[in-house]
């Protein structure tokens, strides 16, 4: 079974981290297993990989939010 950034982020060791330092945690030990075993050079190509997913992705839509003084 793969685990879900959900199910790390419902740690039990996690429990007591506050929210922002849970997100961290659970996310480094995601990319830990999801890396597991990996060579220098698949690892390289896993990080570059994900990289270029964020950079390419759509990110020009406008912002919903609005800004108030």
């Amino acid at each position: 079974m793969t685990k879900t950034l959900d199910d790390y982020l419902n740690d039990p060791d996690l429990a007591n981290e506050p929210a922002a330092l849970r997100e961290v945690h659970a996310a480094r030990l995601f990319i830990q297993d999801e890396t597991k075993g990996m060579t220098t050079a698949e690892r390289t190509a896993y990080y570059n990989e994900a990289a270029a997913r964020f950079f390419t992705s759509d990110n020009s839509q406008p912002s919903t939010e609005t800004v108030t003084k």
